[in-house]
């Protein structure tokens, strides 16, 4: 090519190569999921029959013309996609590498941008007037349809979405709270204000001032509540707003958003309200939730969940409710002086990692997070966060000559 640029390599080598708009080279495989070029590939066979001078890219007319032929063997779905990114083209060529990332389910962030580019909406029906399909299929539009604010990646998520890995994290965590629940009702002989009974923060699960240096319980008092009314309101959130996204965003997101909110949440607490016990999973839920709700707002055009304002608003009132219970209880007379009920400022831990870092994480559907230089400033601010607590519960009790209550 003229100009000092390096040359194509050949097609049978995966070329990582395209052409901008001016016409200059750039790199765009953008991320490590690159596919091996098999020479019994059938797209690869497909796309050397419409670049005879193998040089790694076809024009967008021929383009067409092999969608026209091949339009049997395409889902639907992937068939518009592909429409999208030759309407898109500003260079009139389509690369090799995005053609074969997309026939095999992987889109690099320079596919993505172009078949976004322009705002450009897909011509064919949307996912929501499709007709025929099975529940497991309809369970899937619908919880495309509650997360996620583009057509094309509703589509998209639809035809590749496939159950396998289930939504596994939130299930097992709910499972595990109702399981730590029963043993203490049962053992307690109480399912209402567990809280009330002076052994229940005898075990080795709650977060207590005076356990502070075992670090575990940071983490492990999200697995305790103060009641069936506790669990009930943290469940029904959990449920209803986490296991859709993890079916969206995978459980690796999830838990990152999840865990990071738990442990705001008690390090909270360990800093605002020092003297305070802190059970529940709160944080966590909260977290999740704030960053959904952020995410629709942020999106409200594109959102086409059905009656998202009254929804928006359900949740609200749920998250109220269980934050006023959460106050009341913080005031109401100690079960056992002078130690004082659970606080509540892990809710609102949980709410500052959901409008900060969980955005992100929400917002970057099937992009890297480490190629997000957002997540990075937020991961940032949350790790000086943390380390900040650690050397607040390390020096300041002792500093601050605290009065903390006997262990129960």
């Amino acid at each position: 090519m003229s100009g000092g640029s390096r040359e194509l390599p050949p097609v049978n080598c995966s070329p990582a190569v395209a052409t901008n708009a001016e016409g200059d080279e750039i790199e765009v495989l953008e991320s490590t999921d690159v596919l091996p070029v098999a020479p019994e590939d059938q797209w690869k066979s497909l796309f050397d029959k419409f670049d005879p001078e193998s040089s790694g890219f076809i024009s967008t007319e021929r383009f067409r013309d092999l969608l026209a032929t091949h339009r049997s063997e395409l889902d639907p779905h992937k068939l518009e996609v592909l429409l999208a990114l030759a309407d898109n083209n500003a260079d009139g060529k389509i690369c090799y590498q995005d053609f074969v990332n997309l026939m095999s389910n992987k889109r690099s962030n320079s596919f993505r941008r172009a078949i976004l580019q322009g705002g450009r909406q897909l011509k064919g029906s949307a996912l929501r007037e499709e007709v025929g399909l099975g529940l497991s299929q309809r369970l899937v539009r619908h919880v495309a349809y509650e997360t996620l604010p583009r057509e094309v990646d509703r589509k998209w998520y639809f035809d590749s979405y496939t159950y396998c890995p289930p939504p596994w994290l939130i299930l097992l965590i709910t499972v595990a709270e109702v399981v730590v629940f029963m043993y203490y009702g049962f053992q307690l002989d109480r399912w209402v204000l567990q809280v009330s009974s002076p052994s229940y923060l005898k075990g080795p699960l709650p977060y207590h001032p005076q356990l502070r240096s075992q670090a575990w319980r940071y983490i492990s008092y999200a697995f305790m509540h103060t009641g069936i009314e506790h669990l009930s309101l943290n469940m029904a959130m959990q449920l209803l707003v986490g296991v859709p996204l993890e079916m969206v965003h995978g459980a690796l997101r999830i838990t990152l958003i999840y865990v990071c909110g738990v442990l705001a949440g008690s390090l909270a607490v360990s800093v605002t309200d020092m003297t305070a016990p802190v059970v529940g999973s709160s944080g966590g839920v909260y977290a999740l939730v704030s960053a959904h709700l952020a995410n629709v707002v942020m999106n409200w055009s594109g959102m086409k969940c059905q009656f998202k304002l009254f929804r928006m608003a359900m949740a609200l009132v749920c998250m109220s409710v269980e934050f006023g219970r959460a106050v009341w209880l913080r005031f109401y007379p100690q079960a056992f002086p002078p130690c004082p009920n659970p606080s509540f400022v892990a809710h609102l831990g949980g709410v500052a990692v959901g409008l900060t870092m969980g955005v992100v994480i929400l917002q970057n559907y099937e992009q890297r997070l480490q190629e997000q230089s957002l997540f990075w400033i937020f991961f940032c601010v949350y790790t000086l966060f943390v380390l900040c607590a650690v050397f607040w519960n390390v020096f300041a009790y002792s500093l601050l000559d605290v009065r903390l209550p006997p262990h129960p």
